[in-house]
């Protein structure tokens, strides 16, 4: 049997026309880790493949049809978020115009978690990767149809049109034994994505998972993909992908997106003696939570280039925290905030407006907490209730009084309320959410640290002062986009 083509998609989202006012993408363009990962497990295989990411380049239509036309794939094959798909669905019916025949494979965390609902709805989908996708899809690509209820991760219809899920993969990946991502596929890589600014000290940069899954269950994360599992590379293999990317692309900062980059303390020692023994000369970012830090295990990061670490605070409210995580203590989190200070590591406040409880006292409550702190940076976002989050269910389900939601994908990204919490507003939200961001960056100890950034991160400012309109109309408005374009079409 020959191996089919397939071309792999990255949707923007929205129309091209709107990217260059969407404020969000030009503060942060990352590389879609999992398609490139994707890719160079396929390439093990000799599967032929390609990746267009129309999120760095919004002008993608015409380089898909050219691909189409030119190397006539059997399979396109998309990656989408919640606020993603309906793009995706848009491209694969261009795609399916220009070919009748192609086969449409959709993965990620959406259709992870919908699946059958989404295939029975959508009859332009022809096959759903669920959960992690390198081995379904091989098999996918390599098993004929009659046989494909042995793939295991895999939603289809049978003849009679009825939705078939094949079951959850039992055995995951031993992730040491994957390649690295294919980061060559990427058209433009490392230049054409870009770190949140002041996120970084140097450029060119780039960003990397370490992990895959998460041990917590905290009531707004989406499990559907990596379910209960948590993996993560050994130091070994962590050590030899920097030094590749360093050597390859001669990147200069990393941004680790790891849930839980030192969950495993042992593994993080282990890889920074690695990299101060080597002398390797990166410096890099991790997300961690405040339980699995502590002075000497920071020290050492310190002195292996870590730069800045984020932790998920997600709300200054204690009583409001204990209804959505595990270990809800502040004063734990405000203790190994300046134990990160101490070790000359920037940190960054992670946040989230409108979680089900929430109220006007309690949004009070999480600015006192937040200005209390010396956060180097941080961000808010607005709560969002994702199909794959346990917190979806109680919100959708009938007898739910926890608030109202306006479940619309395009507009769930997190910068916009389509869930209003029982007993506030939407209205009043937006206030609280504009004023919450508007203080915390006119405080004279903030503006001095964006100042510092003159030097420790020029890149940044100098991306800062060439979107400043956007970036402005954003601190003014609170809207991703000008106030002519609107997410979705």
């Amino acid at each position: 049997m020959i191996s089919p083509k397939i071309l792999l998609v990255h949707p923007l989202g929205y129309s091209a026309a709107k990217a260059k006012t969407d404020v969000s993408r030009m503060a942060n363009i990352m590389p879609p880790l999992g398609l490139a990962s994707i890719a160079a497990f396929l390439d093990q295989a000799a599967i032929s493949n390609h990746i267009i990411d129309c999120y760095a380049h919004p002008d993608s239509d015409d380089l898909i049809l050219a691909y189409l036309k030119k190397e006539k794939p059997e399979f396109i094959g998309f990656s989408c978020t919640t606020s993603s798909f309906f793009d995706g669905i848009r491209i694969a019916a261009l795609a399916a115009k220009h070919d009748p025949g192609i086969k449409v494979v959709f993965g990620g965390v959406h259709v992870s978690a919908l699946r059958e609902r989404l295939i029975q709805q959508y009859l332009s989908i022809d096959y759903i990767v669920v959960g992690e996708g390198e081995q379904t899809l091989k098999e996918l690509l390599t098993t004929p149809t009659a046989d494909l209820k042995t793939v295991k991760g895999l939603v289809f219809r049978t003849d009679d049109n009825q939705a078939i899920f094949t079951g959850f993969r039992k055995k995951m990946l031993d992730l040491d034994t994957l390649p690295f991502p294919a980061y060559e596929k990427l058209s433009g890589y490392p230049h054409v994505y870009k770190l949140p600014i002041f996120n970084y000290p140097k450029v060119p940069n780039a960003s990397c998972i370490s992990s895959r899954g998460c041990p917590y269950s905290c009531s707004y994360c989406d499990r559907s993909v990596f379910r209960k599992s948590f993996r993560y590379n050994s130091a070994d293999y962590l050590y030899a992908h920097l030094k590749y990317l360093k050597e390859q692309f001669n990147i200069r900062h990393i941004n680790f997106y790891d849930d839980q980059f030192t969950f495993n303390r042992a593994r993080v020692i282990a890889f920074a003696k690695l990299i101060i023994e080597n002398d390797l000369k990166i410096t890099f970012n991790c997300a961690a939570r405040a339980e699995h830090l502590d002075f000497e295990l920071l020290q050492l990061m310190k002195k292996a280039g870590c730069w800045m670490i984020s932790l998920g605070i997600e709300t200054g409210d204690e009583d409001l925290l204990a209804q959505h995580r595990q270990n809800p203590d502040l004063e734990m989190m405000r203790d190994k905030i300046l134990l990160i200070k101490k070790a000359g590591i920037r940190v960054k406040g992670l946040l989230m407006m409108g979680l089900p409880g929430e109220t006007e006292a309690s949004i009070q409550k999480s600015r006192k907490y937040v200005y209390s702190l010396p956060l180097d940076d941080f961000n808010l976002a607005k709560f969002t209730p994702f199909p794959g989050s346990p917190i979806h269910k109680e919100i959708t389900a009938k007898e739910s009084d926890l608030g109202e939601f306006d479940e619309d994908w395009e507009k769930m990204d997190c910068m916009q309320f389509l869930f209003i919490p029982k007993g506030i507003t939407k209205e009043r939200m937006e206030v609280l959410f504009i004023d919450f961001y508007k203080s915390h960056f006119q405080r004279i100890p903030v503006l001095a640290g964006y100042i510092a950034m003159l030097w420790k991160s020029p890149d940044s400012w100098k991306r800062f002062l060439k979107d400043l309109t956007g970036f402005l109309r954003f601190a003014k408005s609170n809207k991703r986009m000008a106030s002519n374009d609107k997410p979705g079409k």
